[in-house]
């Protein structure tokens, strides 16, 4: 048996997986407002909301290390069963916090699903690279950051529609199986990367492979430049890679942490309020993730160098997030409100796709794992120390010093990709290296 096109197959499981991965992970910032009134009746709202800035801490810290676990995970052992291992735990996890009953069981969850989760970032980005030429790597990862967009439309109004219906304890056992039932098409579909599929056809698995080689082959190795991990964080490019994703990402966090937060305390809402307003933002989110890959690609095929692409498509996405994240300070109505974060999050999908991709334009792919886990834990280290901030600096419903940093991050994270990347393109071993 053969399948068309199967990449693109591939891709949807993998946007499918970020799909499920948000719906679980919202699942406790859409309940919160409910759950910690029950939980913590005799708190005061600012209390509450530092304890939720504990528990989700916890979360961004356990998330930050997962991803360089799983990043070397999916190195060793491969795309197939790292993404079984990731989704398999963090389902588990997701659904025992139907047990949980205050703020030492909530956090021992939420560490377990933290680390869990992590693996779907740096797994996304090697499948990227295994299973798509260079020239699409922005289009599929725009696919899968759109997933990711997807469930945060999808898990503010579902969360909010099954609180009518069910207790928070059976919302979270519903949605932790939803993620073992992923796993039945991706055991079966991704049997093996593309050189080995035995369902690709000849002329996609030509494709693919041809499409991957780069300036490296012409050193024998068709893999590309693989250096050990010392001899990989000694190059500046991967410092621009690390601390562009340590920059950018809390901004995208702030909003996935604090919408329903935010909702409740500014604008009074309750849960199934928030349902009609909280998914709006992810509606831009999404719609950005498409538009950056698209955009990339467009621009590739029209003969733009992949230097040129990157540091374009990530500047105009930075740009865009500027004065919106300004404008939060005083958003006026509700609506106002919503539609500006969906402005944030266009801007903040269209550049991240870009830096996402940005370990496979400079190694090879026993390396990209390795590269993207430790940017994504310096991207969580930064979302959790935002987060741990952000009761102290909204004390009172104020939200402005909170988006005030996060334009200035906006800011860092476009200078350290032109500053620390100064032309992206396939690195080979420096002179030394390669006489060692």
């Amino acid at each position: 048996m053969q399948i068309k096109n199967l990449r693109w197959w591939v891709i949807t499981l993998i946007a499918l997986a970020t799909v499920i991965n948000y719906i679980d992970r919202q699942s406790l910032n859409v309940l919160w407002p409910a759950i910690s009134a029950d939980i913590y009746p005799d708190k005061t709202a600012d209390e509450r909301k530092e304890i939720y800035a504990f528990i989700s801490v916890v979360f961004v810290f356990s998330y930050a290390f997962g991803q360089a676990i799983f990043g070397k995970i999916f190195d060793w052992v491969g795309t197939r069963l790292g993404f079984a291992l990731s989704i398999g735990i963090w389902s588990l996890a997701t659904a025992a916090h139907a047990l949980a009953a205050g703020l030492a069981s909530f956090s021992i969850f939420r560490g377990i699903l933290g680390v869990a989760e992590a693996g779907n970032w740096p797994g996304a980005t090697k499948g990227n690279a295994e299973w798509f030429p260079i020239k699409e790597r922005a289009l599929a990862q725009g696919i899968f950051n759109s997933g990711a967009a997807i469930g945060g439309i999808i898990s503010i109004p579902l969360i909010a529609y099954l609180s009518v219906f069910f207790s928070w304890q059976a919302i979270f056992i519903i949605v932790g199986l939803v993620g073992l039932l992923w796993l039945v098409p991706w055991m079966v579909l991704v049997k093996a990367p593309p050189k080995d599929h035995p369902w690709i056809t000849e002329e996609e698995r030509e494709y693919i492979l041809t499409g991957q080689k780069n300036t490296q082959a012409e050193q024998g190795n068709e893999e590309g430049y693989n250096p050990s991990t010392s001899e990989m964080l000694s190059r500046k490019q991967s410092w621009g890679v690390i601390i562009a994703s340590a920059a950018i990402d809390p901004i995208w966090w702030l909003f996935v942490f604090w919408i329903p937060i935010y909702l409740s305390e500014v604008y009074s809402m309750d849960v199934k309020t928030i349902g009609i307003y909280g998914w709006v933002p992810y509606v831009g989110a999404m719609v950005g993730a498409w538009f950056g890959g698209l955009l990339a690609q467009n621009r590739l095929k029209s003969g733009w160098s992949v230097n040129r692409t990157r540091k374009t498509v990530i500047t105009l996405g930075c740009l865009i997030m500027l004065p919106a994240l300004l404008a939060m300070s005083n958003p006026g109505a509700p609506v106002n409100a919503v539609l500006l974060m969906a402005v944030i999050l266009f801007g903040f999908q269209t550049a991240i796709g870009n830096v996402q991709t940005l370990p496979s334009d400079f190694y090879g792919g026993n390396t990209v794992g390795t590269l993207a886990g430790f940017a994504g834990m310096a991207a969580k280290l930064t979302a959790a120390a935002l987060t741990s901030l952000v009761p102290w600096l909204t004390s009172g419903g104020n939200y402005t010093p909170a988006f005030v940093i996060g334009a200035s991050l906006a800011v860092i994270a476009m200078l350290s990709v032109w500053v620390l990347c100064p032309k992206i393109e396939p690195l080979a071993a420096k002179p030394n290296m390669a006489r060692s």
